[in-house]
């Protein structure tokens, strides 16, 4: 398993639950195809291949099926809890009735929201705010492959990036994929179908997200790195 950076060779000290996911990013990977990661040391890139520690997948590995969302439309996530002082949100999404939506979703559990339209508005804004979440629709700009926001986001240095909750949205996701998430660059992915249920996500999806990785964050930030 990788557990230095092979370029400054510090230890990435990655969790189990962030070495399960990286393993089964790994395994879903085509051939020829590279996950790219940042190490949180030197900054630089790290490439791996399906051949590349931390996983060898044989011929023939399947990754895991979306998980099973019939909860969504039975009835109110039962673990749900409320989120508190949650800081800015941006949206960056066409102006819509579905946009207006999202907003609502999100201030339901505590999000002051500001939206975009472009994404130059979006960079522009975040320039000059640290927003704690950011919702982007993957066809706004035609494409996640050619969209200007998604490589800002992708590119971000990781000092800033770590306190920032990534959601896309677009008809090519299934919600609630975490392997999907992370091969995107982001923390959760919805599916458009699913957006009716988008309060009920975040209660689900945010608690995890803080579960995971609001240890390191209090560490780095009585360390004074935040």
């Amino acid at each position: 398993m990788i557990k230095n950076c092979p370029h400054c060779k510090k230890p990435l000290r990655l969790s189990e639950a962030q070495m399960a996911r990286l393993k089964k990013a790994l395994a879903a990977l085509e051939p020829g195809k590279q996950l790219t990661l940042r190490c949180p040391h030197c900054k630089k890139t790290i490439r791996l291949g399906r051949n590349d520690p931390p996983a060898s997948p044989s011929a023939g590995v399947r990754p895991p099926e979306p998980p099973d969302l019939d909860w969504l439309k039975t009835g109110r996530f039962q673990g749900e809890e409320k989120v508190e002082d949650v800081p800015m949100a941006l949206v960056l999404f066409t102006d819509s009735p579905v946009r207006q939506k999202i907003r609502e979703a999100m201030e339901s559990v505590g999000y002051q929201v500001m939206t975009a339209d472009t994404a130059d508005e979006a960079i522009e804004r975040m320039r000059f705010v640290n927003f704690a979440c950011v919702v982007f629709h993957s066809r706004l700009e035609a494409s996640l492959d050619t969209s200007a926001f998604h490589r800002y986001m992708r590119q971000m240095t990781m000092e800033r990036r770590r306190y920032i909750f990534y959601i896309l949205i677009g008809p090519e996701f299934h919600t609630l994929y975490d392997l999907e998430a992370l091969a995107a660059s982001a923390n959760l992915v919805v599916g458009e179908g699913d957006i009716e249920y988008f309060d009920v996500i975040l209660r689900k999806a945010i608690p995890a997200y803080e579960e995971l990785f609001g240890p390191l964050l209090d560490e780095l930030g009585a360390q004074g790195k935040r």
